[in-house]
């Protein structure tokens, strides 16, 4: 996931309003989450290869250049990092239960990709602490794992990538907790339904922008709204680069091309679309409180149509 550089510590275009004023929103029933304590780093065995940015710490990705076209062989590693990744996610999603905190999923998660030989990505790049994302009702995205124990009615997104053979696999999914309120379930099946409607829109020499347009389109038919400081991004051996896939609206340049993998990752709310970020410099929650969802898939453009590469067994 990228964030909009000009979204460093705010992302606030200015509230929605009608005639009457501030446009009114109906944000179901759900819990408030605040920060909790973080665990230490989980240690990454001598034998597991790892990415640069463990030892040296990296700088962001602007996601300007060239999207990368992958040979055959670059491929297949794609193809078996985000099979990895999307195993570890469908087993990771089976723990989101009452009282289960967000920390023993990471130490599943981390300990799932040691397991198979793989490094779990989200460790240390650009010093993020904790092996993977955990991000639960008003936490838009990037939440760190921590003691706070999953409440019922709560909706989580878990986000597992993994660094596997030379190539990193990334996808997402939001799960819910026991019984979720009506406006929480829609919102889930809402913005997994945006995700499929953008895929069907990729193949070789469609424009990038037409994600974007399909999901804004979608959400807006559904009456939620799009959170456009978080971006897709090209994967790859590298963990985030070029192209930059924009979720919400518009004719920014650049076409689809036969190699290219790319991750597409809408943010749906409830509410409005401004977020900032909170003091540990990565937990992006929703200004207003609103709870938001997340899915996510890695697609390889192929020469007559995308594939889909995180599918799990």
């Amino acid at each position: 996931m990228t964030l909009l550089k000009t979204c460093y510590h705010v992302w606030r275009l200015g509230g929605q309003r009608g005639f009457f004023g501030r446009k009114r929103y109906d944000f179901g029933k759900s819990n408030l989450v605040e920060l909790g304590q973080v665990s230490p780093e989980r240690p990454v065995p001598e034998h597991i290869a790892k990415p640069k940015y463990y030892f040296v710490r990296n700088s962001p990705s602007s996601g300007e250049g060239r999207p990368e076209i992958k040979t055959d062989r670059q491929i297949q590693g794609m193809r078996d990092s985000c099979k990895l990744a999307a195993n570890i996610l469908k087993k990771a999603c089976t723990l989101a239960q009452e009282g289960i905190t967000t920390d023993e999923i990471d130490r599943f998660v981390h300990e799932e990709a040691i397991k198979a030989s793989a490094y779990p990505s989200p460790l240390r790049y650009l010093g993020f602490p904790k092996s993977v994302c955990t991000s639960v009702n008003n936490v838009a995205c990037h939440g760190i794992p921590d003691d706070r124990k999953l409440m019922d009615g709560d909706i989580i997104n878990i986000d597992v990538t993994v660094y596997f053979n030379g190539f990193h696999g990334d996808c997402s999914k939001t799960v819910l907790v026991g019984n979720v309120d009506e406006r929480g379930r829609y919102l889930v099946q809402s913005t997994e339904e945006s995700l499929n409607e953008a895929i069907l829109c990729c193949g070789p020499d469609q424009p990038l922008c037409v994600i974007g347009k399909a999901i804004s389109r979608f959400a807006r038919h559904k009456k939620l709204t799009v959170m456009p400081a978080f971006l897709g991004h090209g994967i790859g051996s590298f963990f985030h680069g070029p192209p930059d896939v924009f979720h919400f609206d518009n004719d920014y340049p650049g076409a689809m091309k036969p190699g290219m993998t790319f991750t597409i990752e809408p943010i749906l709310t409830l509410g409005e679309m401004d977020a900032e970020i909170l003091e540990d410099a990565w937990t992006a929650v929703s200004v207003d409180q609103a709870r938001s969802a997340q899915f996510e898939h890695t697609v390889l453009i192929t020469e007559d149509g995308c594939e889909v590469l995180t599918v799990p067994d």
